[in-house]
């Protein structure tokens, strides 16, 4: 069962399943539009943080698999411990990569990689839940394993600072702001070779461990723009350079994922998980799908939004 399901990330690893032959079933509120449940998986309606519509969608039902992408809180792992004790044979976390010792003391970042996230809060709570998915398997046995994905993306996601907007602007010919200096370095992840590696740990006795999944598709952020840029039809955006600390002083809700995640550098050991599933690698590189995410944005126009605010930002932080 996927607690979740329809997210950037879960989708892929929904398909992966059913395409292995799983038994597969989702729980959440059925409110995505962007991304279908597969035919043949069984839905559960039930919004996660009402304790009591997840008890009358669940019954007395187990599970042979957990798969958590929904708990960001202690409380969240607090009641998933409650919820799931003695109804699975095996509880699948999705922690954070961004979890890691920030700034990083030294590359590559692996699973023994301190964590510690001063700049960042949901990379705190993601440590904290780790803290009680532990506990939990040390006191009494929880089956849970932690899966520690980093910055992974579909054809729908745009890894830019301001989205669709640094498009835009990226064909309009104005500057686009890229933090940094632009050659820090950027692990990005397609969400169908994240499905590979994760699906492969279903089943295995593997609890109490952790594992990074992530791409070995590293690129430095301007060649992340570049290749945005190259599939927009722009073959020489004009990228200007703004340093971390300044974007996240001009505007504060962008410091946390900067400061906390983006503009460290990261390049991750996934030979763990290479260990226990040999299907596992990088068959998605970023620079060839740019070019269905630009196509998916063409097919739909309610993505494709300019927002006012950043293009005032832009030109703002562009004129630093």
């Amino acid at each position: 069962m996927f607690i979740g399901g329809t997210g950037t990330i879960s989708t892929a690893s929904v398909a992966r399943a059913v395409a292995l032959g799983h038994n597969v079933t989702v729980l959440n509120r059925a409110a995505s539009s962007v991304r279908a449940v597969p035919a043949g998986v069984e839905q559960l309606v039930a919004d996660v943080r009402d304790s009591a519509s997840v008890a009358a969608a669940l019954g007395t039902r187990t599970f042979d698999v957990v798969a958590d992408f929904l708990s960001f809180t202690p409380a969240h792992a607090r009641a998933a411990v409650e919820r799931f004790r003695g109804r699975t044979e095996q509880y699948l976390f999705i922690s954070s990569a961004s979890a890691y010792q920030k700034p990083p003391a030294r590359l590559p970042i692996t699973e023994s990689t301190p964590l510690r996230n001063p700049f960042w809060q949901y990379s705190r709570d993601k440590i904290a839940c780790e803290d009680i998915f532990t506990q939990a398997y040390r006191a009494e046995g929880f089956p849970v394993s932690l899966v520690r994905p980093s910055h992974t993306y579909d054809h729908t996601a745009l890894p830019l600072l301001f989205g669709w907007t640094d498009v835009h602007r990226m064909r309009a010919g104005l500057p686009v702001v890229v933090h940094g200096d632009g050659t820090s370095l950027w692990t990005l992840t397609h969400t169908n070779d994240f499905a590979v590696g994760f699906v492969g740990l279903f089943g295995l006795p593997v609890a109490g461990e952790a594992f990074t999944i992530t791409s070995d598709d590293v690129l430095p952020w301007d060649a992340v723009y570049r290749s945005v840029a190259a599939a927009a039809g722009v073959p020489d955006p004009l990228l200007v350079h703004v340093a971390s600390d300044k974007i996240a002083a001009v505007a504060p809700a962008f410091g946390p994922g900067l400061l906390g995640d983006k503009a460290h550098s990261v390049i991750f050991d996934n030979t763990r998980v290479k260990s226990l599933v040999p299907a596992f690698g990088t068959t998605i590189r970023f620079a060839d799908a740019a070019h269905a995410i630009l196509a998916w944005h063409v097919d739909h126009p309610e993505a494709r939004v300019v927002n006012a605010e950043h293009m005032a930002l832009s030109d703002r932080l562009a004129a630093l």
